[in-house]
């Protein structure tokens, strides 16, 4: 059931890339301002996430899910009333606030349902509705707006997630807390925050920059370089990177806990061979002006994306305190997204001096610098197991 919450999570927030081109045309939007209505959700949900995170470590999980689902499918749905850029920007950045509620609910329940020893694979299971709403929202938003406009696309994934959350409601249970105590107030985890659980942050800043300009950038390149219609530019640029995603992250699920019960960095050794590995794919994305390579760079770029995603939330789990992971749930999408969440803009800047491949290309130095915070992560914690 959070499968398919998360998968509409997913699949109403890409919607909108699939149809920059008729947005551009109908609005007259430069590449800036498309690039903001990608940062202007990034942002919010960044912004807001800490809070909707405690607030998740003091309500009903359930309660915060069904709530948050009416309330960005609402959102959803009224997107399609815009008609000029600023509606747009509003309505992008309300359902930001709308969508921050889910994960810190959802990642804490399902952490509650599986100890350590599961924890990796059960949540890289969860997260392939994730690369599967991902598809969703990119090709069948195309689709839908390349036969009946870009309004119809919102109207549909929005009234489905409205009907979805009906359901839901009645046949979603609440887990037993791991811990009874009273919740950490923010000021009380700030206090107890490792080190190693803000280097776990800040390489999720680097790595979700790097998934954004995916998310955002890639149906207009596939658009203006391959000459791909709006519905083939959305399948294209989501399906393979997504669908072997599917692949990576189960992997590197079973992975981590594999090595998780033999070394306590085992999950952060995951993840960086996630990034390290799935770097110079992304340079080749950019660079390419070959059809068969781009699809073989996606697929690759997708799998060791897939072994990062699988450890976001169990790797910090493993340094945070248990009756605290709403809170940091919250503060792992803040930093995410609100630095990981300028990328629309940024590379939309950076495109109009480079062109869009190179800004793409370019990207893969924060999987890098990605890479080697995480290994600072893992030699802090044997650092520590060994004192």
């Amino acid at each position: 059931m959070l499968w398919w919450i998360a998968f509409f999570n997913y699949a109403d927030r890409q919607a909108i890339f699939s149809v920059f081109p008729l947005l551009e045309k109908e609005m007259h939007l430069s590449a800036v301002q498309l690039g903001w209505l990608g940062s202007s959700f990034a942002l919010v949900y960044g912004l807001v996430s800490p809070i909707s995170g405690s607030i998740v470590d003091r309500v009903r999980r359930k309660s915060a899910i069904h709530g948050g689902l009416h309330l960005w499918s609402a959102i959803c749905m009224a997107t399609a009333a815009s008609r000029g850029f600023a509606g747009l920007l509003c309505f992008r950045a309300a359902e930001g606030l709308g969508e921050s509620f889910y994960f810190p609910a959802g990642v804490s329940m399902i952490s509650d349902y599986h100890p350590p020893s599961t924890r990796s694979r059960a949540l890289g299971l969860h997260q392939t509705s994730v690369y599967i709403g991902t598809i969703g929202g990119g090709a069948l938003a195309g689709l839908i707006a390349q036969h009946y406009g870009w309004r119809a696309s919102f109207v549909i994934f929005g009234s489905a997630g409205v009907l979805l959350g009906f359901f839901l409601n009645r046949f979603l249970i609440e887990p037993p807390r791991s811990l009874d105590a009273a919740r950490m107030p923010i000021a009380a985890f700030l206090r107890v925050l490792r080190p190693e659980a803000i280097l776990l942050m800040l390489a999720f800043l680097c790595a979700n920059f790097v998934a954004v300009v995916l998310l955002s950038w890639m149906p207009k390149f596939l658009f203006d370089e391959f000459h791909m219609s709006l519905a083939a530019a959305g399948f294209a640029a989501t399906f393979f990177v997504q669908l072997s995603s599917m692949i990576g992250s189960p992997t590197g699920g079973w992975l981590a806990d594999f090595l998780r019960k033999r070394t306590p960095g085992g999950r952060m050794m995951v993840q960086a061979i996630g990034v390290f590995g799935g770097a110079p794919f992304v340079v080749l994305c950019g660079l390419t002006r070959s059809t068969t390579v781009l699809v073989g760079a996606l697929i690759a770029w997708g799998f060791f994306k897939g072994l990062y995603d699988a450890n976001i939330f169990a790797s910090v789990f493993d340094v945070v305190p248990q009756e605290a992971r709403g809170t940091a749930a919250g503060f792992m999408n803040m930093v995410g997204w609100m630095g990981g969440g300028s990328a629309p803009v940024v590379v939309g800047f950076v495109a109009m001096k480079t062109g869009l491949g190179a800004a793409i290309a370019m990207a893969a130095a924060l999987y890098v610098v990605a890479g080697i915070l995480l290994l600072g992560a893992i030699y802090r914690i044997a650092r520590n197991t060994n004192e």
